[in-house]
């Protein structure tokens, strides 16, 4: 059963709008707890578009659940995440004009970079998880250097059409047992709906999955603990069976 990280970069979209004070993406969070999310998903932008470093400093005292801190590979991140020390970190792609993040990171293309940064974030007892591609060399990769998590990018299944949607879904369900097989722990996330999350969340093995939008859309109509609760009512009863069944590696 997969637990729920609400992410809630979104929020602060609509607060960074007018460059206000509301809403505050910190009460939110707290919304978000009340209304069952396992942990609490934020991304610290390099040009700060939405989150700031002062919701991140506040989440960490105030988020009772777990603290997901979504970062670029960079110093400067790597300084916050030190001395804010989050739950986890999960390391990402990250481009200035993009929309959202597109892809999985390279982590075999960037490895001897990557490798040091993940032994320091560990050293210091945050748990350090990998944004990738259902792509075997990069969960290798992931392996190689010592990450214990990784988190799939859904988004190639999110955007998918109807009739290849089952191929994306197959290729997250291999990515899932073969990351299990090389010893990692796997999340999953972007792009997830009411919609489309019921065979995401079934996929054996998958122990989270991060999910924002769509989250934060549905409670403009029905409120935020009601929108947290209905997402996690799905993902962790899915209308339909686990797929790879109870196999493990």
């Amino acid at each position: 059963m997969a637990s729920l990280g609400v992410n809630i970069d979104h929020i602060a979209n609509v607060r960074q709008a007018r460059r206000g004070m509301e809403p505050d993406p910190v009460s939110y969070a707290l919304l978000a707890e009340l209304g069952g999310a396992d942990g609490i998903t934020v991304h610290l932008r390099e040009d700060r578009r939405h989150i700031q470093d002062r919701d991140v400093k506040l989440l960490r005292s105030l988020v009772r659940t777990r603290l997901n801190l979504e970062m670029a590979a960079t110093e400067e991140m790597a300084a916050i995440a030190l001395e804010i020390r989050p739950d986890m970190v999960t390391l990402v792609p990250e481009k200035r004009q993009e929309v959202t993040t597109e892809g999985g990171l390279d982590v075999a293309g960037q490895r001897d970079a990557l490798q040091s940064l993940v032994e320091r974030l560990q050293a210091a007892q945050i748990g350090v998880s990998m944004f990738v591609d259902a792509d075997p060399l990069q969960l290798e990769a992931c392996r190689a250097m010592g990450a214990r998590w990784v988190e799939l990018h859904t988004g190639s299944y999110a955007e998918a059409s109807w009739a290849q949607q089952p191929r994306e879904l197959a290729r997250l369900c291999e990515a899932s047992f073969m990351a299990r097989s090389l010893g990692l722990r796997v999340n999953a996330g972007h792009g997830l709906t009411y919609q489309n999350v019921e065979p995401i969340a079934a996929i054996e093995g998958i122990e989270e999955l991060n999910i924002g939008h769509t989250i934060v859309a549905r409670a403009l109509a029905v409120g935020l603990e009601q929108a947290v609760r209905q997402m996690k009512a799905l993902v962790q009863n899915p209308r339909t069976e686990p797929l790879f069944g109870s196999a493990t590696p």
